[in-house]
């Protein structure tokens, strides 16, 4: 751990790689968002359809909820530094096929890959976790994520205009081959400008690759249950691009992805099984042990937070558009308020957490976000501007306050299983996204944000099992030495 002083104007030692980091998860988020603001002038130079147009928005997130776990699992084993740096340049290779792809189907599959860098996110938190002490750590997190999710809004107000600067039909073509020129340029940056831990630490690994280990067989239990959610949203994006749906696959191929789907739980299954099959012959030591449990409420409560953001922000624009009589430019200016909140919100979660605990702060914020979310499912025509700005802007401070909170608890359960524990729970914001964003295409828009409030009380409810982080983690190197790191 790095002991000098938190001070963000430096850009040396822990102060540098955290501002590294940050400008690389910024980096994957303006990749993972290139399209969204251009998708108009998309459609209109390959002739795409409505519901072609909703295929690429669903295929944007697919690959990223499988993406963040197997990122997870490779970032502990072998570290944040080479794992960020072979992302970013192996992704730009998708975001050149988009930029160069002159019909849907290599739109599709480039879009489809591109979600891969969305799991960008999880490296830093384990890179950050290992240069920030604990009583620092949620400010440094919450920075970490409020500054680089900031990509996506950085998108939406940049590439329209680049895409102009270029002109003609090919403009929107040379904004997405930029911003994967960026990543490919920045994968060499951090490689060469960071180090995994300060100079003297261990870096501490997994026992055994291929699964979470957990330390007891109702851990164990609870592990396969919170496996499930995961699964069942990837067969929902299937169901969503099936006949049923927007009807881009084939009822054939829905069904080998359904069958493909179980066969791969299955393996998982075993591969968990293979990975913790100890802890059913003798117990673990008592100071090895972490509780599974904290991990599945930080899964939860990520769900509502980031998974309503995602979603949010997808229908925020039309929401304001339909509900005031705005204008398309106009309504994505009023609606990015909300993404905007982003650079104070989550880095505020992250200091509000160090500062009065970690559970604490999330019980205050996830009521907050409840209450939050129940106002702007208020939000009519008869309301000014102005004050449904405010309420929304006032419930996205919760939602993005919480996401910083989540992730300062995050390093605090199990230093070598950091990366992992990241994947898992950052998956689960993917599949609120899905999960909400399929509730939208059914209900009425106020329903939609009732249920978001729902899953808030519930999310609140789980926090009563969440225990505050006290004393220390123990690690131990591959030499038996035992290794105590504080987490107060």
């Amino acid at each position: 751990m790095s002991s000098e002083k938190f001070n963000l104007l430096s850009f040396s030692g822990k102060m540098k790689t955290l501002h590294l980091s940050w400008i690389a998860f910024f980096i994957t988020f303006v990749v993972w968002f290139n399209a969204a603001p251009l998708l108009s002038v998309i459609a209109d130079s390959l002739g795409l359809t409505k519901s072609q147009i909703k295929t690429l928005l669903i295929l944007n997130v697919a690959l990223t909820i499988p993406a963040r776990i197997i990122i997870g699992m490779v970032t502990d084993k072998y570290g944040p530094r080479l794992t960020y740096s072979v992302l970013m340049g192996v992704c730009s290779i998708p975001c050149f096929m988009f930029a160069v792809a002159d019909s849907f189907e290599q739109l599709a599959l480039a879009r489809f890959l591109i979600g891969f860098i969305g799991a960008g996110f999880v490296i830093g938190i384990r890179i950050v976790s290992e240069w920030f002490p604990a009583k620092e750590l949620g400010t440094a997190e919450g920075i970490y994520g409020g500054w680089g999710n900031f990509g996506s809004a950085a998108a939406a107000f940049t590439l329209p205009a680049i895409a102009i600067f270029f002109g003609g039909e090919d403009g929107w073509r040379y904004a997405i081959g930029l911003t994967g020129l960026m990543s490919l340029a920045f994968a060499f940056v951090y490689y060469f400008n960071v180090t995994d831990t300060p100079k003297g630490s261990t870096y501490f690994k997994p026992k055994k690759a291929g699964g979470l280990e957990v330390t007891s067989k109702g851990d164990f239990a609870l592990l396969i249950f919170m496996k499930i959610p995961m699964y069942a949203t990837l067969a929902l994006l299937a169901w969503k691009l099936s006949p049923a749906g927007v009807a881009m696959l084939d009822e054939q191929t829905t069904n080998i992805i359904y069958a493909g789907l179980v066969g791969i739980f299955f393996v998982d299954l075993y591969q968990t099984y293979q990975v913790n099959k100890d802890i059913f012959v003798k117990e673990v030591p008592e100071f090895e042990r972490y509780p599974f449990k904290q991990v599945a409420v930080l899964n939860v409560l990520y769900f509502t937070t980031f998974g309503s953001e995602l979603a949010v922000v997808s229908m925020l624009p039309l929401f304001f558009a339909e509900t005031f009589g705005l204008g398309m430019a106009q309504a994505g200016m009023v609606a990015s308020s909300y993404a905007f909140m982003n650079l104070m919100s989550r880095p505020g979660g992250g200091w509000l957490s160090d500062k009065f605990g970690r559970k604490n702060t999330l019980l205050i914020l996830t009521a907050g976000l409840a209450v939050g979310y129940f106002a702007v499912g208020q939000i009519d025509g008869s309301w000014s501007l102005p004050l449904a700005v405010v309420v929304v802007m006032a419930c996205s401070f919760f939602v993005q306050g919480g996401e910083g909170a989540v992730f300062a608890a995050v390093p605090l359960i199990k230093r070598r299983l950091t990366g992992q524990i990241a994947g898992m729970t950052g998956a689960y914001g993917n599949v609120g996204a899905v999960f909400f964003l399929t509730v939208y295409s059914m209900v009425p828009t106020s329903v939609f944000f009732y249920v978001i409030a729902v899953s808030a009380v519930l999310g609140f409810i789980t926090l009563f099992f969440m225990t505050e982080p006290k004393g220390h983690m123990a690690e131990v190197n591959e030499k038996g030495e035992v290794t105590l790191i504080s987490v107060n």
